[in-house]
């Protein structure tokens, strides 16, 4: 395990408490000679020479084998100098002798998985891990049992930890790049047991859809959807998806086909937000303002919180010179999608329309920020995604 110094020390700042020993247990030597050992060991921590603290610590455990922190951080100190078997006996006593001792179980699982007791490590790192208040190491605790339920075949249990570190850091690039293979695993998992259970399923031919969708195959996935909707026309999200590729054409002949698969998704659920969210676009690129207003307040209704409806929504409105009533919609989206770049831009023209020059710059400025790094990112993903094949529109219908 690399671990920096300066992390070793906050383990230190946060365990090492010079408690005093239970006195009426020793004579008057003793008591002094313990009081030196814990004297000694703290100047040298103090002087970041765990090396010279090490010894005086173990006088000291020596003379009071009870006494929980001096057995803690001795295993903490014996740990982080790479002497793990002798660290281990330290810190299960600390563990043993007081109950929420969070970091030392941990370092006790850490110490006991890399000796090769994997019953004990597990066990310990899964109690220590939901009272961890470190983030850094409560993610290190994470990431190694997520390692130990990944060998174990254990799915379920990957997929829970994978959730719970994702909440507590969802910035993490380890705990990112984790939860990508651990939905990557389940998807592979589910789509052999489906294979097996129901090969000709309509399910099957929409899990087909997806993967030819994901490669880039792009005609051949609306093939599998078309399939999955000739044996069951009612399946869940299909017309939806049907919808989202056919729309991404620029055949106009195949964008028809894409309102019309809209529509039918609506008449199966009509509280599919987002199918009136893509009418709600289809029908202001047609010019149809006031039917766009309509579907937009609707998608506002059916789903507060997107901030690309009450971004179209408030575009509409413009259009029907309401402004009034686009503005409070703007903040609305820029609160909720910090990162959109047309909402800032439209709501600083919005600000500058009505005088207030200074909100107006900022918006600008911070459309020309998020502008420019979703450009970057624009170039990053062409270089690592599959680009999608174009529909042909001939190759359609044909089955």
């Amino acid at each position: 395990m690399s671990l920096t110094v300066r992390y070793i020390d906050t383990i230190l700042a946060l365990t090492f408490i010079a408690a005093p020993p239970s006195f009426s247990q020793f004579v008057d030597d003793k008591q002094g000679s313990f009081a030196a050992h814990i004297e000694k060991a703290q100047k040298y921590l103090g002087e970041k020479r765990p090396d010279l603290a090490i010894p005086e610590l173990q006088a000291a455990a020596a003379i009071d084998p009870e006494n929980v922190e001096t057995q803690g951080n001795l295993g903490v100190l014996l740990y982080f100098q790479g002497k793990t078997s002798e660290a281990i006996p330290h810190l299960r006593a600390a563990v043993e002798r007081r109950a929420g001792m969070a970091k030392i179980q941990g370092l006790l699982g850490l110490a006991e998985l890399r000796t090769l007791d994997v019953v004990h490590g597990r066990r310990d790192l899964e109690t220590a891990f939901p009272l961890i208040p470190d983030l850094k190491f409560k993610v290190e605790v994470g990431l190694e049992l997520l390692s130990l339920y990944t060998q174990s075949g254990d799915l379920e249990q990957v997929s829970m930890l994978v959730a719970q570190l994702r909440k507590a850091a969802p910035d993490n690039p380890e705990v990112l790049y984790a939860a990508y293979r651990t939905y990557s695993d389940l998807a592979g998992e589910s789509m052999l047991a489906l294979s097996l259970a129901a090969p000709d399923s309509a399910q099957m031919h929409q899990l087909m859809a997806h993967e030819d969708a994901r490669q880039g195959n792009t005609n051949a996935a609306v093939e599998q959807f078309r399939k999955a909707i000739a044996i069951n026309p009612h399946l869940p999200g299909v017309h939806f998806e049907l919808a989202e590729l056919l729309h991404s054409s620029q055949n106009e002949v195949l964008k028809q086909e894409a309102e019309q698969e809209y529509r039918t998704a609506l008449v199966e659920n009509p509280h599919d937000e987002k199918a009136t969210l893509r009418l709600a676009e289809i029908d202001a690129q047609k010019g149809r303002i006031e039917k766009s207003a309509e579907e937009y307040a609707k998608a506002v209704e059916l789903q507060p919180g997107d901030a690309d409806a009450k971004l179209g929504l408030a575009k509409a409105l413009t259009d029907m010179n309401q402004a009034e009533k686009a503005l409070p919609l703007l903040e609305q989206a820029v609160q909720l999608e910090p990162t959109n770049a047309i909402a800032h831009y439209r709501l600083g023209s919005l600000y500058r329309k009505n005088g207030r020059v200074e909100d107006a710059k900022k918006e600008l400025d911070l459309y020309k920020k998020y502008k420019d790094m979703k450009e970057n990112l624009r170039n990053l993903y062409k270089e690592l995604q599959i680009q999608p094949q174009e529909i042909s529109a001939d190759e359609q219908h044909q089955n």
